[in-house]
């Protein structure tokens, strides 16, 4: 449905991890021809440091030339954990919503995401309900709670009780405070430690250390988010113009001023697992509507491809293309005149379509599985209109399921011994090269 026209795959090739391979100090052969580049690209390797298999990318080569990452960082366990602790411990990461703590005493944590499959099969039939208040999100092993404290404060702790590491919290909703379901050790929102059971006869122990620990939380625009790094920024009330500037760079003003900003109705969160790398489906996005016309020809019909183009930033990429508004009668005005995807590094991506303005926010469960969460929101003038709305979201799930075949497609061909790399269209794919870059710098680090 949804001008998620960046969000199907795009085939892009990798190596294989095969067996016993000699690693290839450059797999970006400036002057190798294309037979020569996979012949040493599937060459055996012995080592399998992850910080071996970062340098089998080279972002120096030109995107003309250049040959996209091996399929090692698409399959190996190690490179997967190298990745959790490079790219997502740092620097700022969307979590979730403004809409879901809006009230003080209001929470919500990282949690069960087979808990989140069953609530949203009881959303899926009701489009319009609001009181979506049981979210649940997850960033790698780090279990999360964020809160609004009594005085309105947003609050973020890492969900883990500080006597024996039971989880603290689970769903969302709204508490005064925070009571561990294992010993009854209580904490207030503020984080500190109000009551902790049976210590009579304990030494030496001072409650004023056994509060939560903090993480660094602040918003932009409807958007919660977090920041893992533990040297940072102090632990204050964070300003979400310096957020901006983390976050966003350059481009944080022309997102703001094409419609992405808190003005939008929140209608409703849809969730999908992909048998797939995480990064497999951010080059699906990123492909500059290079599969559009081939695996979406429903929503193909909407788009003026010739109007197509990418602009990148500094760590933000933003693809615009002219929707052909009332050609199609199918379209009912869905897609409008115009569309911005936007690919905030390293894994959300904001689309403003006509009423509509979606986020996906990938997250990665393991080498060869992502859940992907899809939260939806519609201009106010529309929030009623209950066969628009329903009608967008199939179409929307339409183009999810075309996804979710060609993403789980690709990362099967990515086991194959007779893939190794592949290559950019240049005129296409420069924000899929633009994110390559970026994952190597922060891998490099």
């Amino acid at each position: 449905m949804h001008m998620q026209m960046a969000l199907t795959m795009q085939l892009t090739p990798f190596i294989p991890k095969l067996g016993r391979q000699r690693h290839s100090h450059n797999l970006n052969f400036h002057h190798k021809t294309a037979s020569t580049s996979i012949i040493a690209c599937c060459s055996v390797r012995n080592s399998s440091e992850a910080e071996v298999l970062v340098s089998e990318f080279n972002p120096k080569i030109p995107i003309e030339e250049a040959v996209t990452p091996p399929t090692s960082w698409y399959t190996d366990p190690s490179f997967f954990q190298l990745e959790l602790h490079r790219i997502f411990y740092r620097g700022w990461q969307a979590v979730g919503s403004t809409e879901q703590i809006r009230d003080p005493n209001s929470f919500f944590t990282g949690r069960s995401i087979i808990k989140l499959c069953t609530l949203l099969t009881f959303f899926s039939s009701k489009f319009l309900r609001t009181n979506w208040r049981i979210i649940y999100c997850r960033l790698g092993d780090v279990e999360f709670v964020v809160c609004r404290d009594e005085s309105g404060k947003l609050q973020a702790f890492h969900n883990v009780c500080r006597h024996h590491a039971s989880l603290l919290a689970s769903g969302s909703g709204h508490k005064s405070c925070f009571v561990c379901p294992y010993h009854g050790w209580t904490y207030g929102l503020s984080g500190a430690l109000l009551k902790a059971t049976r210590i009579s006869g304990m030494r030496n122990f001072n409650v004023k250390d056994f509060g939560l620990i903090p993480i660094k939380v602040s918003t932009w625009g409807p958007f919660i988010l977090l920041n893992l790094e533990k040297e940072s920024l102090p632990l204050m009330e964070i300003d979400s113009t310096y957020v901006a500037k983390e976050w966003l760079g350059s481009c944080s003003e022309i997102l703001s001023t094409n419609g992405i900003d808190s003005s939008l109705n929140y209608v409703c969160r849809r969730e999908y697992t992909i048998d797939c790398n995480w990064k497999v489906f951010c080059d699906n996005y990123l492909d500059g509507g290079y599969h559009v016309p081939y695996a979406h020809k429903g929503l193909a019909s909407g788009l003026k491809f010739d109007s197509y183009s990418t602009t990148i930033f500094e760590r933000v990429s933003i693809q615009s293309c002219e929707g052909s508004s009332g050609e199609s009668k199918d379209n009912y005005d869905r897609l409008g005149r115009k569309a911005i995807y936007a690919f905030i590094y390293p894994n959300f991506m904001i689309n403003r379509y006509g009423p509509w303005m979606d986020t996906n926010l990938v997250l990665p469960l393991g080498p060869n599985k992502c859940q992907v969460v899809f939260d939806y929101y519609l201009e106010h003038s529309l929030k009623h209109d209950k066969d628009f709305i329903e009608l967008s979201l199939q179409d929307s799930e339409k183009v999810q399921i075309e996804d979710i075949v060609l993403c789980e497609g690709v990362q099967k061909g990515l086991q194959s011994p007779a893939y190794c790399v592949g290559r950019y269209a240049p005129k296409v794919e420069q924000a899929m090269h633009h994110f390559h870059c970026l994952l190597y710098e922060n891998l490099k680090k």
